[in-house]
Formats: structure tokens, C-alpha cells, sequence
């Protein structure tokens, strides 16, 4: 259970290394991704990134079945009562405290998942032309939703930390939190973090390697093209 009946005592081990590896590669491909949206020029690097977050969500999808104690779905996804329950106790002074998620942070964490999931299927449909405009709206307005509920999840993050005093962002990185012995992890996984990397930069690189040249000569050809294409119909 992620719920504590005790007052924390101490700093304990919360996220294991997969897991906070995971967040930071999501916060960092979806910001890279979504300035790198509406240019031609950097059209790789956001493709890429897109496709890295799709593999990092997949992973935690397999992740939150058998992962660490607090990375498992069923120690931190709960029904809306449970929300309610948790929003309401947040102005009373003494707000429920969650050695893990609590239920509004993982609500949004559950809506990130199915929202990358969303914007990363079309994105590839629309990047390999299965669709026609459609489709390229469909990708941008899931693209400025997720960005919405992203907000919603910082604006909730800085005020679960005041109201708990407890700095969540310094959490994830440092993957402690306050609570009982008994709520901590024996394990981070750090090996499987290394592989995680590993497995990201070889990608990345591999992209990089296969593409990027001819891509963004391609570009430039496609834009000159359609400049001399221009001129001649002026003509």
C-alpha cells in the first residue's frame, strides 16, 4: 500500500533507477519533440524522439507489473474516490501522505502513458503518410493536450511538495522520500538503468548514422525545388 498510517521518520529508498531514468528520458524527448514540431529542418530529431518515448512507454507498461514496489501499477493506480479523497484532505492542513504516487499524481502519470502512446501511433501513421491532414491535426492537438496535462502535473507536483514539505522533484532524483523502514526498496535496478541507456543512445546514434544527412538534404532539395517550382509558374 502507498498510504503510510504513521508519521514519516526517514528518508527511505521510494524509486528505483529504471524509473527515475524513465521520467528525466520523458521529460527530456517530449520537450526536444515538441520545439523540433513545426520545422522540416530538425523533422529527425523530433521523429526520433517521438520514437523513444513510445519505447520508453512500453517499458513502463512492462515495468509496472513487475517492477519495484512503488513502480507497480497496483500500488499507486486507484479509482476516483480515492482522488477526491486525496484532493479534498490537500486544504485541510493535514493531507494524506503517500510514500509513493499519490492517486491525482498517478491519475496524471496514467494519462501521460495513454496520451504518448496516443500522440506517438499518430505521429508515425502521419509520418508515414497513412493519413491525410486529419491526421496531422489529430497529432498536434493530442500533442498541446498532453502538454496541458504535463502543466497540470508540474502546477500539482510544486503543491503537493509545499503542502507535504517534501520536495518531489529532489525525489526523483535522488529516488528517496520520507517514510518508515518498511516502505522502502531493497533494490534499484541500476544495472537494468545502464541497459536502459544504453539501449537509447544506440538508437539515437543509429538514427543519426542512417539518416540525418540525407534527410536534411532531402529538405533543403524539397524547399529549393518548390522555390524554383514557384518561379516557374511565375514565369
Amino acid at each position: 500500500m502507498n498510504d503510510s498510517s504513521a508519521s514519516p521518520v526517514e528518508p527511505v529508498r521510494v524509486w528505483d533507477t529504471p524509473v527515475r531514468l524513465f521520467h528525466w528520458l520523458m521529460v527530456l524527448c517530449f520537450a526536444g519533440a515538441y520545439l523540433t514540431a513545426e520545422t522540416e529542418r530538425w523533422r529527425l530529431i523530433h521523429v526520433t524522439l517521438g520514437y523513444t518515448m513510445a519505447g520508453l512507454v512500453a517499458f513502463r507498461l512492462i515495468w509496472g507489473f513487475i517492477g519495484t514496489r512503488h513502480a507497480r501499477f497496483t500500488s499507486f493506480v486507484r479509482g476516483p474516490a480515492a482522488i477526491v479523497r486525496y484532493l479534498r484532505s490537500l486544504p485541510s492542513g493535514q493531507p494524506e501522505h503517500h510514500v509513493g504516487h499519490n492517486p491525482a499524481g498517478a491519475l496524471a502519470i496514467m494519462l501521460i502513458l495513454g496520451l504518448t502512446a496516443a500522440v506517438t501511433s499518430a505521429g508515425w501513421a502521419n509520418y508515414n503518410e497513412m493519413g491525410g491532414e486529419w491526421l496531422e491535426e489529430t497529432h498536434e492537438v493530442l500533442a498541446n493536450l498532453m502538454l496541458i496535462v504535463i502543466g497540470v502535473h508540474v502546477a500539482g507536483v510544486w503543491l503537493s511538495s509545499r503542502l507535504h514539505k517534501e520536495n518531489l522533484v529532489r525525489a526523483m532524483i535522488t529516488g528517496y522520500k520520507q517514510g518508515q523502514p518498511r516502505d522502502g526498496i531493497r533494490r534499484t535496478w541500476g544495472l537494468l538503468a545502464v541497459l536502459m541507456l544504453v539501449v537509447v543512445l544506440g538508437f539515437w546514434w543509429q538514427q543519426w548514422q542512417q539518416a540525418p544527412t540525407g534527410a536534411l538534404q532531402g529538405t533543403t532539395s524539397s524547399q529549393a525545388n518548390g522555390h524554383h517550382g514557384d518561379d516557374d509558374d511565375d514565369d
